[in-house]
């Protein structure tokens, strides 16, 4: 079965960015699929967005099971046939922001950062690739974070100078790579590419200390998801504003 509508696939989005930018895409005619590690979560997220008259369904994710990335593009593949938009927003950060303590930053805590903020971006990314590609205008946004820029952490008087959370900053610089290298890739297809840093944003993760709202935070992933033809690939990209790698 296929679909003319587009379709959307946001990982993570039964609360916070993720949410608020399936709600962003719903509002644009997309059909957004609401990928949540809990389904009841997600279908409770899914129900609150039907009621704004959005097109949105639940499916279990959690990006770290093989398992459910097989189902998930399964699913697609059988109902839609194609996936115009890939947003991996899903990420962890388990250390605790403060001092500068990376020769204290354990293996696991490397290991369970990268998991799900590399291993599985790549993973899920790879297995849907097929459908992305039969979109007339695929989209592959990456979440990723001011804090993954090694010329701002590189810099003394950046403004993340004094930021040194070293397994989710690393993750984060391996991500951007993995944008470039995969838009490279795909150059000279119809499939773009890019890396969204949302800001530090009022969510579980960003804490009531943070500065911008939701709704301002789904911003770029939403406008990296809906880039027209003329737009960048193999960019980092936040509010319409390049970062420095």
């Amino acid at each position: 079965m296929s679909t003319a509508k587009k379709v959307a696939l946001i990982s993570g989005a039964n609360k916070g960015i993720g949410l608020e930018t399936a709600r962003q895409l719903g509002k644009q005619g997309i059909i957004v699929l609401i990928g949540s590690r809990d389904l009841a979560r997600g279908e409770a997220a899914a129900a609150a967005l039907k009621n704004e008259g959005i097109d949105a369904r639940a499916v279990k994710l959690d990006v770290v099971n093989p398992a459910d990335i097989k189902t998930v593009k399964e699913k697609i593949e059988k109902e839609f046939g194609k996936l115009d938009i890939l947003i991996n927003n899903a990420g962890v950060m388990t250390e605790v922001m403060g001092s500068n303590s990376t020769s204290k930053t354990s293996e696991k805590t490397l290991r369970d950062t990268f998991e799900t903020n590399l291993f599985a971006v790549v993973a899920l990314t790879q297995a849907l690739l097929p459908l992305v590609k039969k979109s007339d205008a695929g989209r592959i946004v990456n979440v990723s974070s001011i804090l993954g820029s090694l010329t701002l952490h590189a810099a003394p008087n950046s403004p993340i100078a004094a930021v040194k959370t070293f397994a989710y900053d690393a993750s984060k610089a391996a991500l951007n790579a993995f944008t470039i290298h995969l838009a490279d890739e795909l150059k000279g297809t119809n499939i773009k590419v890019n890396s969204a840093h949302p800001g530090w944003v009022k969510t579980d993760l960003g804490t009531d200390a943070a500065p911008m709202e939701v709704v301002d935070g789904a911003k770029t992933e939403v406008a990296l998801a809906t880039l027209g033809a003329d737009g960048p690939t193999g960019a980092y990209i936040h509010l319409g504003e390049a970062l420095p790698w």
